[in-house]
């Protein structure tokens, strides 16, 4: 029986090694993450298939930016595949415009809060408020909830900061930088 808290990267080259991979795992996995980097490989093609085939949840981790209006309408065409989790950068217009093109859908919206491979020197670089990088994280979290995110992704270097941070979801990624 699979658990649901399990969700397995089908990160590989394309959809064909995808769709092995989970036929491979079967009924021991119920729920998978399709990346950015597989989109041109299939991915929405992959994501349909594992749902409508193979009755498999799925996370389509996108972490989409842009202006609202063109995120909300990403969010609602990508919608259309009944994706269970998507994610976006969880600046609050972000947010809220991914909130608007998933209405009156089941899709779930995760904000990112710091991408986990960003130090403090890179967000220095890029020029991101200065501070401890666990309180931005937390700051950030904060204000995507406040925008209506059904949960957040953060580094598992900084979950020690949610035990105070009241949410509904924490979602911890791990994966080489």
């Amino acid at each position: 029986m699979s658990d649901d808290r399990l969700i397995v990267a089908l990160d590989v080259p394309n959809a064909l090694e995808g769709l092995k991979l989970a036929d491979t795992l079967g009924g021991a996995v119920s729920f998978y993450k399709i990346g950015l980097g597989m989109l041109t490989g299939g991915g929405l093609a992959l994501a349909q298939e594992l749902k409508e085939e193979h009755d498999k949840r799925i996370f389509l981790d996108m972490k989409l930016f842009d202006i609202g209006a063109t995120v909300e309408a990403a969010v609602r065409g990508l919608a259309q595949f009944d994706i269970d989790f998507l994610t976006v950068h969880g600046d609050p217009h972000v947010v809220r415009a991914a909130k608007e093109g998933a209405a009156g859908k089941d899709l779930k919206i995760l904000a990112v809060t710091i991408l986990t491979s960003l130090d403090r020197s890179d967000l220095d670089a890029a020029l991101i408020k200065e501070g401890d990088t666990t309180a931005l994280v937390l700051e950030r979290a904060g204000r995507a909830f406040e925008a209506g995110a059904d949960g957040v992704i953060a580094s598992p270097r900084r979950q020690g900061s949610f035990a105070i941070c009241p949410m509904r979801t924490a979602s911890l990624s791990s994966r080489p930088a």
